[in-house]
């Protein structure tokens, strides 16, 4: 702060231009994977309307389309879960490298297929090579921003996410998803590529004693600038990363020494189990822990997830108008556009009531398109089955699903993951919440066939709108607002008494009532 007061403003405004400037260099290989991953989620979208029932070549029954379009999710815990031990052991640096081997092997499958199973074995490397990008990505990105601009460039990450959405769109309007797969060999290439010029994360260096690299690090980051200007920042992590050198299980009792206590020579697997229960299920990684996979569980839920493996048809069954190209530019376009405006408004309205908004929208969106499709659908469209679908079309169901495409692009679960969880259980804790989140995203895909078959479609979207509606209340009860806070400040959010009600002039003018 004294700094700041002695520098001229515009001497100041470009120091800080000059950093961001270094963080969004830093930034661009984890980008290229999160760009490559929203390729990944949607490349069965392009391929099922080539592959479902198709009269020559490679074709897939109902049953089997379902599962290619879900199975993907289901490989996505494995990579997840795999991916903490993974950066915690090589660091994020390497992990962001090594996340990209999957999905080499998978496009390459993918472009040579010649049989269901093969797709299949592409599909799930798909999904575990997602799954393995997770904790690298956030691990990363939350440990290289400042406060400042961590929300936004962790919003930027979900943006480079949508554009691979948009841009398989846009392959799947021009080429053959063969040819697609081909293509989408480049964003692992040059994410690899991009990895070696950037620097490991000052925090990890600091945690393995290498407080050398970690300065030079933390310089580059802030703008290549010298010792001094870093000097604060650098010391704070450093009494940081020291704290975490100290023992988990006593730590935090008073007149213990934790660096030399008792436990370093207790039974390694008692320790072990012990470390674990400090570690993992203490408040400061539970709390965040539960909150993540609850967000996370009712943004899938709340209509659009579970609808897009079978985007195209679905669209198609609720008598929407346009061609399959069209209405995959477009959903491609808004999500991208959503993705976008998502990065000022952060940094405008903070994430609690962005995600709040966002929630609430998606169930009000389907709770109308519910309401249209019993209104005007007969019992018999079938989503699955485009000798059903009806003749006339409508725009009603075209702006209430685009509309429902929006507020999902505006959910911002994955933003979090880079922020709550406190460093000694970070990688872990986001593996666990993207395992969870994969779960979710394969129970929706896979039971929306199972849905649409018992209540029609009309009553699948009775059931998700209902999940919008409690991710709603949820968001509203529990999510604190962490935009401009340190990692440090978040955690001891989480380590202190529980608030039932994160700060909110809503909840504050009853109080003031009372």
């Amino acid at each position: 702060m004294m700094t700041r007061m002695l520098m001229p403003n515009a001497a100041y405004d470009d120091e800080e231009k000059q950093k961001q400037i270094y963080d969004i260099i830093a930034c661009t290989s984890p980008n290229l994977l999160l760009l490559d991953l929203g390729m990944a989620i949607t490349f069965a979208i392009i391929a099922m309307p080539d592959l479902l029932n198709a009269a020559e070549g490679l074709s897939l029954n109902d049953e089997q389309a379902s599962w290619f379009g879900s199975i993907s999710f289901l490989a996505q815990p494995f990579g997840a879960v795999f991916s903490g031990p993974l950066v915690d052991f090589f660091g994020r640096k390497k992990a962001n490298f090594l996340a990209n081997i999957p999905h080499l092997i998978s496009w390459t499958l993918l472009y040579n297929a010649t049989n269901i199973p093969t797709l299949f074995v592409a599909s799930a490397l798909l999904g575990l090579g997602t799954g393995v990008m997770e904790a690298p990505i956030n691990a990363y990105v939350g440990e290289i921003t400042e406060p400042t601009t961590r929300g936004a460039l962790c919003t930027l990450t979900q943006l480079f996410t949508s554009a691979g959405v948009l841009l398989m769109y846009f392959l799947g309007t021009v080429v053959h998803w063969r040819t697609a797969a081909l293509i989408c060999l480049s964003a692992p290439i040059a994410s690899m590529l991009c990895v070696l010029l950037v620097p490991e994360t000052p925090v990890w260096l600091l945690s393995r004693g290498r407080e050398k690299e970690a300065m030079k690090s933390l310089r580059y980051l802030r703008g290549w600038t010298d010792t001094d200007a870093v000097r604060e920042e650098f010391d704070k992590l450093v009494v940081y990363t020291k704290n975490l050198e100290r023992c988990v299980i006593c730590c935090n009792t008073p007149g213990l020494d934790a660096l030399n206590c008792e436990h370093h020579n207790m039974n390694p697997i008692k320790r072990k189990i012990l470390k674990f229960r400090y570690v993992m299920l203490c408040k400061e990684t539970i709390r965040p822990l539960m909150l993540t996979i609850m967000y996370f569980s009712f943004h899938i839920l709340s209509g659009y997830a579970a609808l897009r493996p079978n985007l195209v048809n679905v669209c198609g069954a609720l008598g929407m108008p346009g061609t399959r190209n069209n209405i995959m530019i477009i959903v491609g376009v808004i999500t991208f556009v959503a993705a976008l405006a998502t990065v000022p408004i952060v940094k405008i309205a903070g994430k609690r009531k962005l995600s709040i908004t966002a929630m609430l929208g998606c169930a009000i969106s389907t709770t109308g398109l519910a309401i249209y499709a019993r209104a005007n659908l007969d019992p018999s469209v079938s989503s699955y089955d485009s000798s059903t679908f009806p003749t006339e079309i409508s725009h009603v169901p075209e702006v209430l699903f685009f509309l429902l495409v929006i507020f999902n692009g505006l959910g911002i679960p994955w933003v979090l993951l880079g922020e709550v969880f406190p460093f000694r259980s970070r990688t872990t804790s986001q593996g666990i919440a993207a395992a969870a989140n994969y779960v979710i995203n394969f129970l929706a895909a896979k039971t929306f066939i199972d849905l649409e078959s018992g209540l029609g479609l009309w009553g699948a979207l009775v059931v998700y709108s209902m999940f919008g509606y409690l991710g709603f209340l949820y968001l509203y009860f529990f999510l604190p607002e962490t935009e401009g806070k340190t990692l440090m400040e978040i955690e001891s959010y989480y380590n202190g008494k529980m608030r039932t009600f994160a700060d909110d002039p809503f909840i504050r003018l009853f109080r003031k009532s009372d």
